[in-house]
C-alpha cells in the first residue's frame, strides 16, 4: 500500500470515530434530557398526588362535618375556606338564588372575612355581602340562571361589575391589580333538581388546570350534599314540632319554647305575651256541616295567625281548636293590640259553609301579670273562657288570681264538666244548668251567682244519689267557712275551700250507682273502688279545667286521716292540707246525719260525740275543737 493510500484509509478511520463520539454524545445528551423531563414529570405529578391526598382529606372532614350536628351555614363555611385554602385562591363563597319584585337575584349565602374583603370593601359606599347581584339577562351570570351546568371561567374585569354592584369602572383595574386576581370561576349549585346557586372563586391564575376544575366538581358535589342532608334534616325537624293539619307548631314544641322564653325574659329583664284563642262554636260547625269543614275553619284561623305573626313569633297548635301564640318582647298592651288585630282578621276569614267564624282570645303577659309558666298558661286559658263566656269573638286580658272571684271560678270549673261531658249526666238537664249558670252575674259579691251555683251543685250531686246526704250545698259551705275562718285560714285559702266544697264529691258521679245503694258489707274489691272515687274527681274530672289546678290537691286528699289511715295516699298529720281537713269533718258530719241503705241516721248531738271519738285519729285536735265551737256557735246540735 502506498503512502496515499495509508493516509486516506488512517483519515477514514478517524472519522468513524469521529461520527461515533458525536453520535454516543447526541445520544448521552437525548439521554439527559429525557432523565430531566422524567423527574420534573415525577416531581410535578408527585406533588399533584400529595394534593390530590390533601384535597381528600380535606373533603373527609368536610363529610365528617356534614354527618355532624353543625349548622348548613357552618357546613358551607368550612367547605368554602377548605376550597380556598387547598387552591390558594384569593377568594371563594356560595351564592343562592332568590327573587323578590324585582326579579331574580343572588344573595351571599357565606362570606369568609380576609384581606381581599377588606380590599373590595374600600372601592364599595357598603359592605359587598349585604349587596343584591341582579341577574341582568343580559350578563354574563344569566347562564347560570338560565340552567347551564358546569362549571363556566370568565376574565375577572368581565365580570367584577357584575359581581360587587355599584363598583365604578374606573375601579375594576385597580382592584385587579391590587387583589392579583386573574380569573373568576362559577359552579351552578342544584338542591333536589332546583337550581340554588352558585359556588363562586377568584384565582390568582388565569387558566385553571384540569384536576383544579375536577376537584372544583367534587367540592361542588360536597355544597348541594350538604344542602340535602340539611333539607332533610329540616324537613324532619319540621315534621316533628309542627302540626300536620295547619303547619304550626305543635303544642310539644310550644311547651319547649315557652320554657326558653321565660328563662330569656328573666335574664334580660323582658317581658313577652302569650295569646290564648279558642275557635268559637267548632262543634256547632261540625255538626252542622261536616267535620271536614270543621277541619277548614281550623286551617283559616291557623292562617290568619300565621298571617299575622312577626318572625319571631311562636304561633301554636295546642287542642283541637285551641291555639297559642308566644310573643317575645311585647308587654301587655301591645299584645292586647296584636290580639284584637288577629280576631278581626279571623272575623273577616272566608270559610267555605259557615262563611266566617269566630275566636275568643285571652292575654296574659310574662312577668308583667306572673313571672311563673304555668301559672301564666292559667291565666292566659282563664282570659280566653271569659271571652268565650261572655259573649264570644272578643278579646279578654287576665287577671290575677286574687282579683276574681271563687264564683267565677266555680262557675267556670261547672260549665266545662256540663259541656265536655265530663261526668255521666242528662244531656237536657245539662244545658239547662249550663244555660242558668252562662246567664248569671259571676261578679264577686253577687247573691245570685251563689244560689245558682249552690242550686246547680244540688241538683248534679242529688241526680247522682238516691240516698244524698241531709244539708245543702249552701249549709256545708257555711259551715266549712266558719271552721276556716275559726283556724284564720287567709282569704286566698277560704276561696279555694269554698270552690272545693262545691266539687269534692263529683268522683262518686262515676261510681256505679247500685254500689253507692248497696245494703250489705262491701266487698274488698268494691271498697278499693270507693277509695278512689277523690283520685278519680281529681285526674280524670277536674284536672283538664285549667283554672281548678291548686284546687285539685284540696279535693284529691279530702280522705286522708289525721294518722295516716285515710285514702289514697295514706298522708298524715301536717302533710294533709287543713282545706283537705275540714272538708272531710264537714263531709263526715252531714253523711252522719243522712239515712244509709246499711244504718240510720244519727241526730246532730250523736254525729257530734262520733265526731270527738275520732280526735287525734281521723281529726286534728285543732279542728276538731274549732268544729265543735263553731257547730255550737251556730247552734247545730239542734240543725234538725
Amino acid at each position: 500500500m502506498g503512502i496515499f493510500e495509508w493516509f486516506k484509509a488512517y483519515n477514514d478511520n478517524i472519522k468513524q470515530v469521529e461520527n461515533k463520539l458525536v453520535k454516543d454524545g447526541n445520544d448521552i445528551i437525548e439521554i439527559y434530557h429525557k432523565n430531566k423531563a422524567l423527574e420534573e414529570e415525577i416531581q410535578l405529578r408527585t406533588k399533584e398526588l400529595k394534593q390530590a391526598n390533601q384535597t381528600l382529606l380535606t373533603l373527609e372532614n368536610v363529610w365528617d362535618m356534614m354527618n355532624s350536628s353543625k349548622p348548613l351555614s357552618s357546613v358551607l363555611e368550612a367547605i368554602v375556606q377548605s376550597l380556598q385554602d387547598e387552591f390558594g385562591y384569593v377568594y371563594s363563597c356560595i351564592l343562592q338564588k332568590q327573587k323578590d319584585e324585582d326579579g331574580d337575584f343572588f344573595a351571599y349565602k357565606t362570606f369568609l372575612h380576609n384581606e381581599f374583603t377588606e380590599q373590595i370593601d374600600n372601592f364599595l359606599d357598603e359592605p359587598f355581602y349585604s349587596k343584591k347581584i341582579l341577574i341582568n339577562p343580559a350578563g354574563e351570570l344569566s347562564h347560570i340562571i338560565n340552567g347551564t351546568k358546569g362549571s363556566r371561567i370568565y376574565k375577572f374585569e368581565n365580570i367584577i361589575e357584575e359581581v360587587f354592584p355599584g363598583i365604578t369602572p374606573s375601579a375594576v383595574q385597580d382592584i385587579k391589580k391590587l387583589t392579583k386576581t386573574k380569573c373568576f370561576i362559577a359552579r351552578p349549585i342544584y338542591s333536589a333538581k332546583e337550581l340554588y346557586g352558585s359556588l363562586m372563586v377568584f384565582s390568582p391564575r388565569p387558566e385553571p388546570k384540569e384536576n383544579e376544575l375536577n376537584f372544583l366538581n367534587i367540592f361542588g358535589r360536597q355544597i348541594e350534599l350538604a344542602i340535602t342532608i340539611s333539607n332533610l334534616f329540616d324537613t324532619v325537624k319540621k315534621q316533628a314540632v309542627t302540626d300536620a293539619l295547619t303547619g304550626l307548631f305543635n303544642r310539644r314544641f310550644y311547651e319547649d319554647a315557652i320554657s326558653r322564653e321565660a328563662s330569656r325574659a328573666l335574664r334580660l329583664k323582658q317581658p313577652f305575651t302569650l295569646i290564648s284563642l279558642d275557635l268559637d262554636h267548632l262543634k256547632q260547625i261540625n255538626d252542622t256541616y261536616g267535620h271536614t269543614t270543621g277541619d277548614k275553619a281550623i286551617v283559616a284561623i291557623s292562617k290568619a295567625i300565621s298571617d299575622n305573626a312577626r318572625s319571631i313569633d311562636i304561633p301554636s297548635r295546642v287542642g283541637g281548636e285551641e291555639f297559642s301564640i308566644i310573643l317575645p318582647g311585647i308587654d301587655a298592651a301591645g299584645g292586647m293590640i296584636a290580639a284584637e288585630r288577629l280576631r278581626k282578621t279571623i272575623e273577616e276569614t272566608y270559610v267555605e259553609g259557615p262563611e266566617h267564624v269566630t275566636a275568643s282570645i285571652g292575654v296574659a303577659t310574662f312577668i308583667e301579670h306572673t313571672a311563673d309558666i304555668d301559672e301564666l298558661i292559667e291565666m292566659a286559658d282563664r282570659a280566653t273562657y271569659y271571652a268565650k263566656h261572655n259573649g264570644r269573638n272578643q278579646v279578654k286580658l287576665a287577671q290575677s288570681t286574687s282579683e276574681i272571684s271563687w264564683q267565677e271560678i266555680a262557675v267556670e270549673a261547672f260549665v266545662e264538666i256540663l259541656e265536655k261531658h265530663r261526668i255521666p249526666f242528662d244531656e237536657e238537664i245539662a244545658k239547662k244548668l249550663t244555660t242558668k249558670l252562662k246567664s248569671k252575674n259571676t261578679k264577686a259579691g253577687s247573691t245570685s251567682t251563689k244560689d245558682i251555683l249552690f242550686k246547680v251543685a244540688d241538683t248534679i250531686y242529688s241526680f247522682g244519689k238516691v240516698h244524698y246526704q241531709k244539708g245543702t250545698m249552701q249549709d256545708k259551705l257555711n259551715l266549712a267557712t266558719s271552721i276556716a275562718k275559726k283556724l284564720s285560714l287567709s282569704k286566698s285559702e277560704v276561696d279555694k275551700l269554698k270552690v272545693a266544697i262545691l266539687l269534692y264529691d263529683i268522683g262518686t258521679m262515676a261510681l256505679p250507682q247500685e254500689l253507692l245503694n248497696k245494703k250489705g258489707e262491701l266487698t274488698e274489691e268494691e271498697r278499693n273502688l270507693i277509695t278512689t272515687h277523690p283520685v278519680i274527681a281529681a285526674q280524670e274530672i277536674l284536672k283538664p279545667i285549667s283554672t281548678i289546678s291548686d284546687i285539685i290537691p284540696i279535693i284529691e286528699q279530702h280522705h286522708e286521716n289525721w294518722d295516716g289511715t285515710g285514702y289514697p295516699f295514706n298522708l298524715k298529720g301536717e302533710d294533709i292540707p287543713v282545706t283537705s281537713q275540714i272538708i272531710l269533718i264537714v263531709d263526715s258530719f252531714y253523711a252522719m246525719l243522712s239515712e244509709r241503705p246499711y244504718r240510720k241516721a244519727l241526730s246532730p248531738s250523736e254525729a257530734i260525740e262520733e265526731i270527738k271519738k275520732s280526735e287525734g285519729t281521723k281529726y286534728s285536735k285543732e279542728l276538731t275543737s274549732a268544729f265543735i265551737d263553731t257547730v255550737r256557735e251556730e247552734g247545730l246540735y239542734d240543725l234538725y
